[in-house]
């Protein structure tokens, strides 16, 4: 069986196919491509020009893609596509484009949480079997586990997501955006050595990123650091844009760590599974991998292919949906920008 995702919850179009064997074995992915719509240095990305740039480039996408997959649309089982949670705008003209290619295919739609989407893909890849979720991305951040056919959601940010507090800091010091903001904030932090003292909120389970953010930003201001035409070097003893991204890495990633902990200790798991888009820093991997080995545990994580928006995520778990009998029928394959985690029944699970 044969399931093409499409994805555009945020600047990324993306279009993934993928083969499940009736056998049984493992599935094979036949196509994952995306296009991203940056923004100028300084700059964030508009609803409306995402949406626009999704419109100019979804047609294109899915053409390479089946490229890619030698495959003719006849032979796709099931068209899955990101309900929620995103963007509105740019979420809608992926849920058009959707609806278009299912009525031109004659094939069933399948509405997918973004969220299990990543969860299924890293599942998937990692071979992790039942690990506590810490999901990382620019607009969303939760602390996850499986339990009685739901993704339970233990821990969440109270305000911004720990990947729009890394976007937000980029745009301040005017960092491109190309490939993307936190990974640019990720190679400088690794010129940087000296800690900036930053606030560290954690409330119980929840934690909270937008008093770090507001307090290296007028940092940043006050050190004259937020200039397009700044360099890495400063004079005197004042923190470098190198200390400062390091500083800011420490810190929000400390306050990760210290959350999916408490939370593998709650559920008995030796298992961390981190995905989103922020999963793909090393850093975070690497403080992580320190925590589980000394509770006897292990990591699993992807790299930028599968961490990052995806189309693959979307076909996997679509087709996961698909197996179960589940359909999204016409006039129900809206989107929405607020689709939680722990709505979504989870039938393909034990």
């Amino acid at each position: 069986m044969i399931a093409i995702g499409m994805e555009g919850s945020a600047n990324k179009v993306a279009i993934g196919i993928i083969l499940h064997p009736t056998d049984g074995s493992t599935p094979q992915v036949l196509a994952n491509v995306r296009h991203t719509y940056n923004a100028p240095p300084g700059e964030g990305f508009l609803p409306k020009d995402t949406a626009r740039h999704h419109r100019a480039w979804v047609v294109k996408m899915v053409k390479a893609a089946l490229q890619e997959a030698s495959l003719p649309p006849q032979d796709v089982d099931c068209i899955c596509f990101t309900k929620g949670p995103g963007m509105g705008a740019p979420l809608q003209s992926i849920a058009i484009a959707a609806r278009m290619m299912s009525l031109l295919w004659d094939k069933p739609l399948i509405a997918v949480n973004h969220c299990v989407g990543h969860i299924e893909m890293g599942r998937l890849i990692t071979g992790a079997e039942n690990p506590v979720v810490l999901y990382v991305s620019g607009g969303n951040t939760q602390v996850i586990a499986y339990s009685d056919k739901r993704y339970r959601i233990f821990g969440e940010t109270l305000d911004i997501a720990v990947g729009n507090c890394l976007d937000r800091f980029a745009r301040t010091l005017h960092i491109p955006n190309d490939p993307f903001p936190g990974y640019n904030i990720e190679q400088l932090a690794k010129k940087g050595n000296r800690l900036v003292d930053l606030p560290y909120v954690v409330k119980g389970m929840d934690c909270s990123f937008s008093g770090i953010l507001a307090t290296i930003d007028a940092l940043a201001v006050s050190l004259g650091l937020n200039k397009a035409e700044q360099t890495d070097q400063n004079p005197g003893d004042q923190p470098t844009r190198a200390d400062l991204c390091f500083s800011l890495q420490e810190t929000v990633y400390a306050i990760l760590v210290e959350i999916t902990e408490r939370a593998m200790a709650h559920v008995g798991s030796k298992q961390v599974l981190i995905v989103g888009g922020v999963g793909s820093n090393e850093r975070l991997q690497e403080m992580m991998g320190i925590m589980a080995r000394d509770r006897g545990g292990s990591v699993f994580a992807t790299d930028e292919r599968y961490c990052i928006d995806n189309g693959i995520m979307i076909a996997q778990a679509g087709m996961m949906s698909y197996k179960t009998g589940f359909r999204t029928p016409l006039k129900e394959s809206t989107c929405t920008q607020r689709f939680r985690t722990d709505e979504v029944f989870v039938g393909w699970r034990d």
